[in-house]
């Protein structure tokens, strides 16, 4: 089982430890009363999905032979007006740069990582739209 404890610290700021023992600062917006010290609880689920995809596409080009040199992964969110205004639709871009990189290879880490491994994408499903796009950049 998978253990995280949350500790306030002040205003609206605080430490999340999970049972890896790593740990993370959260706060809220200025408007909302926090001093931006940390990523907001939201941007930690934008932050949550592109990094388990990436692991998971990385993982897959790897075993593939895949020359990657480089990868990153740009996530949107776009928020509801009304509370608890929870993300209706994300979008991630997924860069990949290499040499020789094969287009099908990427296409298939991709797809199977949004369709089947990522765990965080799976979990978010039915709350928002999720779409998501490849680039590959030769060199």
């Amino acid at each position: 089982m998978v253990h995280a404890k949350i500790t306030h610290v002040k205003g609206l700021q605080f430490v999340g430890e999970a049972s890896s023992n790593h740990a993370i600062v959260m706060d809220g917006d200025p408007p909302a009363g926090g001093h931006n010290s940390g990523l907001t609880p939201m941007e930690l689920l934008l932050v949550g999905i592109g990094g388990c995809s990436g692991m998971d596409i990385i993982s897959i080009l790897r075993k593939k032979k895949q020359d990657v040199t480089g990868f990153e992964i740009n996530v949107n969110g776009r928020k509801a007006e009304d509370y608890p205004k929870k993300f209706d639709d994300i979008s991630l871009e997924f860069v990949i740069k290499g040499r020789n990189i094969s287009e099908e290879a990427v296409k298939r880490a991709v797809d199977l990582s949004m369709t089947k491994y990522c765990s965080v994408k799976a979990a978010m499903e039915g709350s928002a739209k999720i779409s998501f796009i490849y680039r590959i950049v030769q060199g």
